[in-house]
């Protein structure tokens, strides 16, 4: 027995993906038929998925110098009265980062 997908897709992708998987001597059917045996033997998706990295996280990039001197300003922020509520930071986190 055998299970139909149908998905939806933008034509313009189609039509690319149609020229590519062709030119690769398969079809677009053959090639996800492909995609899903391999996801199903590696357990996971066949490839290696990546956030763009303009989504990396801003202190990723930071030396432990830096971070440190963040730190140290926190501390100054915080003996001033410069503070916020945590879930106000939380909220603004989710905002922005889409958390």
């Amino acid at each position: 027995m055998s299970s139909t997908i149908q998905i939806r897709v933008d034509d313009d992708l189609k039509k690319k993906s149609d020229r590519l998987f062709k030119d690769l001597g398969t079809d677009t059917t053959s090639a996800i038929r492909i995609f899903l045996t391999q996801a199903v033997a590696n357990n996971g998706f066949p490839f290696e998925i990546k956030r763009n990295p303009a989504d990396v996280s801003l202190y990723a990039a930071m030396s432990e110098d830096e971070i440190l001197e963040r730190l140290r300003m926190s501390r100054e922020h915080s003996m001033q009265g410069k503070q916020r509520e945590a879930k106000e930071v939380i909220s603004d986190m989710r905002s922005k980062y889409g958390l």
